[in-house]
C-alpha cells in the first residue's frame, strides 16, 4: 500500500474526536493562517500560547476571528513554549505545534525531564511529500533533527518512521537507505551503514518493514532506473520511505521537492509522547495544513 497524495490526511483527521492543538508562540502570520484553516475544517481545536497583542494584530490583518480559540497570553517565547508543552504533558492538549519560536527553544521544553514530552526514544523528523508528476507520496527522514547519525541512530530513525507509517495503515513499508551510489564503498561510510541496516533488517533487528541499501535516489524511486542498472530488489523503484545519510542531504532534498519540483508536504517530529508539528517558515499553506492534519491523525492513532 502506498499513498497517491496527501488528501487522506485531512479527510481522516476529521473523523472521531477533534484533537486539541497547543501552538507555541502563535504570533506568526503563516501559522495563524494554517491553524485557522485547520480549525475551520474541524481538524483541530487550537489553543494559542503567545504574545496576545501580536496575535490579535495579525488576526485582525488577516480577518481571522479568534473568538473560537483558547488564548493564553505569554510574550516570552521560552515561557510560551513551556506552557504549550505542559498543556500537552498534562493531557489538556493532544499535540504540539511550533510557532514563532526557535526550534532549539521548543526542543529544550520538549526534553525537560520533569514535565516535558520525553518518551525514551530519539526524536527524528519525518517529511511526507507528494510530487504530482510521480503520483506518489514519499517519506523522507531525517532532514530536520539529527545532523550526522551513526548506525545505531539510523536504526532508530528507521524505526520511528516505520511506526508512523504503520499508524497510517501501511503494514510493511519499503525503506530505501540512500547514498550517492548503489554499491558498498568503504571510502563512503554511508554505503557501509546502508548495507549494515539492510542486513539488520534481514536478521529481524529492524522489524515490520523491508530495508534495502545503499540505493541512489533514482534507483529508489524509479523502477525504470532500477531495471536499467540491473538492480533486483523489493525496494528499488518502490520505496515508501527514504533514509538520507545526514541533515545536509535531507535539508536540500526537502527544499528541492518544495521549491523546484512543486511538491506539497507534511512534517512532524516523531519519538516524543505526542506528535510535534514542525514546518519551515516558508512552507506553503497547504504543507502547513497537511502537517497539522498528520499530527492530529497520529495523535488519534497513538
Amino acid at each position: 500500500m502506498s499513498f497517491r497524495n496527501l488528501d487522506f490526511l485531512v479527510e481522516e483527521s476529521v473523523s472521531g474526536s477533534t484533537m486539541r492543538l497547543a501552538v507555541a508562540a502563535a504570533q506568526d502570520v503563516e501559522v495563524l493562517k494554517a491553524v485557522h484553516d485547520a480549525a475551520k475544517r474541524e481538524v483541530v481545536e487550537p489553543v494559542l500560547f503567545g504574545d496576545l497583542r501580536k496575535i490579535e494584530a495579525i488576526a485582525k490583518d488577516l480577518g481571522i476571528d479568534l473568538s473560537p480559540f483558547e488564548l493564553v497570553d505569554e510574550s516570552d517565547e521560552a515561557a510560551a513554549a513551556e506552557k504549550a508543552v505542559k498543556s500537552v504533558s498534562s493531557g489538556e492538549s493532544d499535540l504540539l505545534m511550533k510557532g514563532n519560536v526557535k526550534t532549539a527553544t521548543l526542543l529544550k521544553a520538549i526534553l525537560n525531564k520533569e514535565w516535558g514530552l520525553r518518551a525514551g526514544s530519539l526524536l527524528s523528523h519525518l517529511f511526507l511529500f507528494h510530487i504530482p508528476r510521480m503520483g506518489k507520496v514519499f517519506g523522507m527522514t531525517d532532514g530536520g533533527m539529527t545532523m550526522y547519525p551513526d548506525l545505531k541512530t539510523k536504526q532508530v530513525i528507521i524505526e520511528n518512521a516505520v511506526a508512523c507509517y504503520r499508524r497510517l495503515g501501511v503494514e510493511c513499508p519499503k525503506v530505501a537507505v540512500l547514498a550517492a551510489v548503489e554499491v558498498v564503498n568503504p571510502e563512503m561510510p554511508c554505503t557501509v551503514d546502508a548495507a549494515a541496516l539492510t542486513q539488520m533488517n534481514r536478521r529481524k533487528q529492524i522489524k515490520d518493514c523491508i530495508v534495502d541499501g545503499p540505493l541512489a535516489l533514482d534507483n529508489a524511486v524509479s523502477e525504470a532506473s532500477a531495471r536499467h542498472k540491473g538492480i533486483e530488489s523489493e525496494v528499488a523503484g518502490r520505496a515508501d520511505i527514504l533514509i538520507v545519510p545526514d541533515i545536509d542531504a535531507g535539508n536540500m532534498m526537502g527544499k528541492v521537492m518544495s521549491y523546484m519540483a512543486g511538491g506539497v508536504g507534511a512534517g512532524v517530529i516523531l519519538g516524543a509522547r505526542c506528535p510535534v508539528v514542525l514546518t519551515s517558515r516558508f512552507d506553503t499553506a497547504a504543507t502547513k495544513l497537511h502537517s497539522i492534519a498528520l499530527g492530529a491523525l497520529l495523535a488519534k492513532r497513538g
